[in-house]
């Protein structure tokens, strides 16, 4: 984030704003000598009415409505006979019954404005913390599911007294100091990711051995990119899980950057007959893809396109992702 869209995330910056906004709107507006000054005058006194409303009133609305209203309108016509006899006294003038309604309306629609203003502010930043809750949420269902499909290769190997299982290991410590340190931020290099992708295949060819043809094919600059932590892994891993059992089988992965787009497909063999067209979504076997489709739909909403497919024995999940800053 960069320090001007932190300067406009903090409230100083939003208060300094929309007090700004008003002061010309009532500039343009207010019939004066000196439109500057009066205008001024006018912020100046408006300021501590919104404040209290929304400090002290605005808690109410959600207490007790009817509480609420009566102390909006008590508040509003308390700070309405201050303001204006102070600004009768500064000015000299008489006491006009007219003035002092209208300065009554004006004070109205201000704090309404500005409570409009503070309950969507709120729901904004409620809205976001849920979405940051979910995602941190998605991320911790997802690292235990890679985790625990990753042993089961280990326990298989153990079982058989392979050799090859020390470098196994030392595969599977590269990917959990990856997802344990790395991945705690919202976007990660995407170089860093693909290294995940590298590793993770490398593991998958140890105990596949020659019984699955496995490609890893990467194309255009994948320099200054970024991308969600542990996104891609989830259709990488879905692919070597059901692979058919009979035959040879395949995993085919491409992955292709431009400057504003990444193409990644991933196709593999499978048995239809074994895993139905949506058992990979329904099943325990599905919590991988679901929390994908969540983390994209969240983070990337109208920036990506996910298609996934089955014909005959082939499988198939093609994403293009838009780039985001």
């Amino acid at each position: 984030m960069s320090k001007f869209e932190k300067l406009i995330e903090t409230k100083l910056a939003q208060n300094i704003a929309v007090w700004l906004f008003l002061y010309f709107i009532f500039i343009t507006s207010v019939q004066a000598e000196n439109r500057i000054v009066t205008a001024f005058y006018i912020v100046l006194g408006l300021m501590p009415v919104v404040y209290a409303t929304n400090l002290l009133v605005l808690p109410f609305l959600k207490k007790n409505k009817a509480l609420f209203f009566g102390l909006f309108f008590l508040n509003a016509l308390f700070f309405t006979i201050i303001i204006f006899l102070i600004m009768n006294y500064l000015t000299k003038d008489e006491f006009n019954v007219v003035k002092l309604i209208n300065f009554f309306g004006l004070i109205l629609l201000t704090t309404v404005f500005s409570i409009a203003i503070k309950l969507a502010r709120d729901s904004i930043i409620k809205k976001q913390k849920d979405k940051e809750a979910e995602l941190q949420l998605l991320k911790a269902q997802l690292n235990p599911h890679f985790l625990f499909n990753t042993l089961n290769n280990l326990y298989g190997l153990s079982v058989l007294k392979s050799d090859k299982l020390p470098n196994l290991m030392l595969k599977l410590s590269d990917l959990l100091r990856y997802s344990l340190y790395d991945t705690k931020e919202k976007l990660v290099p995407l170089e860093k990711e693909l290294k995940y992708l590298e590793n993770y295949i490398a593991l998958e060819k140890i105990r596949l051995e020659d019984k699955t043809d496995i490609q890893f094919i990467k194309k255009g600059n994948f320099n200054n990119q970024k991308i969600a932590p542990m996104l891609l892994i989830v259709f990488v891993e879905n692919a070597f899980k059901h692979l058919n059992k009979e035959g040879k089988s395949k995993v085919i992965i491409k992955i292709e950057s431009t400057e504003n787009t990444l193409n990644f497909s991933c196709e593999n063999t499978f048995d239809k007959a074994e895993v139905g067209k949506k058992q990979l979504e329904t099943h325990k076997s599905g919590i991988g893809l679901h929390n994908a489709k969540k983390r994209l739909e969240l983070m990337y909403t109208n920036n990506y396109k996910l298609t996934i497919s089955d014909a005959k024995s082939l499988y198939l999940v093609a994403l293009k992702l838009n780039y985001t800053a």
